[in-house]
């Protein structure tokens, strides 16, 4: 009898088991989908994030897809075909200055200043920014943090743009390599890795550092619409653990580490490609240290709009950045 009831409650287990899980076992991840604006090295402590697993600690399964350009993640993002976005901050003031009701909110910063490089034609260890003056330069989309980035490290040197210079906006983000190396233009700025792709080919030679130009500003930012927020907060703090997990993590390894984990999201790159390009990144200081958005460098980005001629109303920062999360991914 003794064992017949042993056997009994053996088979129960098993059974229990089978129909709704052990005791123990991990809870189903919820899906989410990020929208990238462009995919890059450049976002190094995100994809440490997805290969050290810590958005599967925080219940997330990621989806991650290539919007292509920051105007494409935005509208992927109110859309609701994208739960998260990421790109310029400067996407979320121009929904916000339409008077849409359900905005984008940004919730965590990624990046701390520009993360494209200028390239040439010819080496120039002595560049100087003055060089350009009567040249064309393949400078990224009208509007874009890029290309006002940009115009405002040119008008810091002197130069006005499409007055000094020429500065072609017309090109699409994921086409000016291309552009460069069919034989477009003076000049370029790329994002790595095709920045030093394109130097390790010979077709091309990195001069300079936008972003060690421009100095820190919130380059590149997560927000999810407002009702989304509102219906998922343990969604947005779990993915925001998750993201400052990997800044704390690339903090604190070398470049060679970081490439190696984040080495499958780059197979058409080596291993010493995606080395180099990582300690560019951490020579500059590529990388925001926490989620948080200070209200200072919100508005340096809103004045690098103004001078760019984009910002038709000024943003209100406690409506658009909610740094609640970020801070409690800080305290842990």
């Amino acid at each position: 009898m003794k064992k017949w009831l042993g056997a009994c409650l053996a088979l129960s287990l098993v059974i229990g088991c089978l129909l709704g899980g052990c005791a123990g076992d991990e809870k189903a991840l919820k899906k989410v989908t990020l929208s990238e604006v462009t995919h890059s090295v450049f976002y190094a402590p995100q994809y440490v994030a997805m290969a050290k697993g810590f958005f599967a600690e925080e219940g997330i399964e990621l989806d991650l897809v290539n919007g292509q350009g920051a105007d494409k993640v935005m509208t992927a993002v109110v859309s609701g075909q994208a739960d998260i976005g990421l790109s310029g901050p400067e996407a979320a003031i121009y929904v916000w200055g339409e008077g849409r009701d359900d905005f984008a909110v940004v919730f965590a910063q990624l990046t701390k200043r520009d993360g494209s490089f200028l390239l040439g034609r010819e080496p120039d260890p002595d560049f100087t920014w003055d060089k350009l003056k009567g040249s064309y330069l393949i400078g990224g989309r009208t509007g874009g943090v890029p290309a006002m980035t940009l115009d405002y490290v040119l008008r810091s040197h002197g130069l006005e743009p499409n007055v000094d210079l020429t500065v072609d906006n017309s090109i699409q983000f994921a086409l000016m390599g291309g552009a460069f190396t069919g034989g477009t233009g003076d000049y370029v700025t790329l994002f790595e890795p095709v920045a030093s792709a394109v130097e390790a080919e010979g077709k091309g030679y990195i001069l300079a550092s936008v972003g060690e130009e421009s100095g820190e500003i919130p380059y590149t930012a997560y927000y999810a619409s407002k009702s989304y927020m509102k219906e998922n907060p343990e969604i947005i703090q779990g993915f925001t653990n998750a993201i400052y997990k990997g800044q704390q993590w690339c903090a604190e390894h070398s470049a060679q580490e970081i490439a190696e984990v984040i080495a499958d999201q780059f197979p058409d790159n080596d291993l010493e490609l995606l080395v180099t390009v990582t300690q560019r990144h951490k020579d500059i200081d590529a990388w925001n240290g926490t989620p948080v958005m200070t209200e200072d460098a919100f508005e340096r980005l809103q004045t690098v709009m103004d001078q760019a001629g984009e910002l038709t109303k000024p943003a209100d920062y406690s409506a658009l950045v909610d740094n609640s999360y970020a801070e409690k991914a800080i305290k842990g």
